[in-house]
Formats: C-alpha cells, structure tokens, sequence
C-alpha cells in the first residue's frame, strides 16, 4: 500500500494563514460546540483548539454535558450569531442520537457556517467556496493526491453520521464515482459491496472496524476514522492487515485529520474576511 499523507498538504495551508492572520489589525474567532464526552470528538476538538492558536486564530469553545436540551444548543447559537466578534461556527458531530442534528446546524448563520453542513446553504452541493464542507473536501483531496481516475468507480463510505455519508456521497458522485453509505451499525450487512468497492472511505472512530480481508486490491483506502486507545491513536483500518494489499491508504495519524482541521480554519478566515468587507 502506498501512502496518502495529509500533514504535509495541512501545513502549507495553515502557514500561509498564519502570515494572513499576522496581516489583520483584529483575529478571526472560531466557536466550536461539543456535546457529551465521545473521547474521538474530544481529540478532534483538542487538534483543531492547538492548530487555530498556532497560527494566531482565536479559538473559543462551549462544552456541554448530554443532558442538555436541545433548545440549550439552539439559544447558544443563537448568541454566536448575533456576536460580530464570531466569524465561525461548528457543532462537533456526531451529536448525541437525542437531538435533531440537521435542525441544530441549520441554525448557524449561513455566513459562520465554516463546517459547509447547512441544509440552507446548499454548500455542501458546490455552493460557495467559503463554505465548502471540509471533512469531504480534504477526503477527496487525499482521494485525488493517488493520481487514481475517479469516474466510474465504486466508492462505498462508512460512518455513524448519516447527514456525513449523504454528503459525501453528493460529492463523491459529483466526482463520477458510483457511491452509497453505510452506517456502522450496518456493516455486516454490506461486506459484499466493500470488498467490491475501488474506494472506500471510513469515517466511524472504531478502531480494526476494516481489515485487510475485507477490502479489495488496488483499491484507495481513506481512514477518516480516529480513536485513543491508552497514548496511542488509531484509525477505522488495521494497518498491518493492509500490508499485503496493494493500493493506496491514509495513515492514522498524519492522514485525514491534519487537512482537515486546515480546511476549517482556512474557511474560517474567509468567513472572517467577507464579514469585514461587510461591516
């Protein structure tokens, strides 16, 4: 298996935002939303906390406990919206299987919408750039780095977020790529069609959910999945069963997770830029 790095594409994005940050006379402000403890959301929120203070980028995020209300979240948003010192909004998902997570993030105000998963916005459908969704638009960044043609290849994409796999499905479609999704939960279900797919992309936090056995040669393995288990980090994938395949694959970590958390917070700065042009 050749390998798919991420780190190196992330950090000649984040180096060239923090010159533009040292540029403003004011910082752009990221506000993150994390609902319950799923310890995969909590390292997600930690990476992308480090990386926006490293390049300059302020960074405020609001915690919440499961047991609080749905209508909670939405007042809170509501006070993020209307803060002008706010240029970004997210809802670390997945959320909790208790609230509405479409209704939830439709309530963000389209122009803070740095995620690109408002249903308003059509973003997540080539609206524009600024908004483009950003764990899809790095995966199919590392889908692209493998030099692979796309059209005509079976792609399957595993998650545990159903607004996820709808998306990217969306966008991987819009590529060429014959898609469909499957919840994780489901997964016995679909062995056939994953181990017939060109591309698979994994996006659960479940770590050995695939094994080499279970994944076609040749195939462009994509695993967007992340895990702590003890100091370790793990993706959706076992590696070493992966070795005698050939193919391409993301490793975990250096893979998804980097050029993902930079295509946030460059979106963030072109959400925080056309806002000033407003004001």
């Amino acid at each position: 298996m050749k390998l798919l790095y991420g780190k190196s594409v992330a950090e000649e994005i984040l180096s060239r935002l923090k010159n533009d940050i040292l540029m403003q006379s004011q910082k752009p402000e990221l506000a993150v939303i994390l609902v319950g403890n799923d310890e995969a959301s909590q390292l997600y929120v930690n990476l992308k906390e480090r990386k926006a203070k490293e390049i300059g980028m302020n960074f405020v995020r609001y915690d919440f406990s499961e047991d609080v209300s749905e209508n909670d979240i939405l007042v809170q948003i509501e006070k993020l919206n209307a803060d002008v010192n706010v240029n970004g909004i997210i809802v670390q998902l997945p959320l909790p299987k208790k609230f509405d997570t479409q209704k939830i993030i439709s309530s963000i105000d389209l122009k803070k919408d740095v995620d690109g998963f408002s249903a308003q916005s059509g973003s997540a459908f080539g609206g524009h750039p600024g908004t483009a969704p950003v764990f899809p638009r790095a995966i199919m960044k590392l889908i692209e780095s493998s030099e692979q043609s796309i059209p005509g290849k079976k792609a399957i994409v595993i998650v545990n977020s159903e607004l996820f796999g709808q998306v990217m499905i969306e966008i991987l479609n819009q590529k060429g790529a014959i898609t469909q999704y499957v919840l994780a939960e489901n997964i016995s279900s679909k062995l056939k069609e994953i181990k017939g797919a060109d591309i698979v992309v994994s996006a659960v936090g479940s770590p050995g959910l695939l094994k080499g056995q279970m994944l076609k040669d040749g195939s462009i393995i994509i695993d967007g999945g992340i895990e702590k288990v003890g100091e370790k980090v793990f993706g959706d994938v076992n590696f070493a069963s992966t070795e005698a395949l050939s193919g391409y694959i993301t490793p975990v970590p250096g893979g998804v997770g980097p050029l993902t958390i930079a295509c946030l917070l460059e979106n963030t700065f072109l959400a925080f830029e056309a806002q000033q042009k407003e004001n």
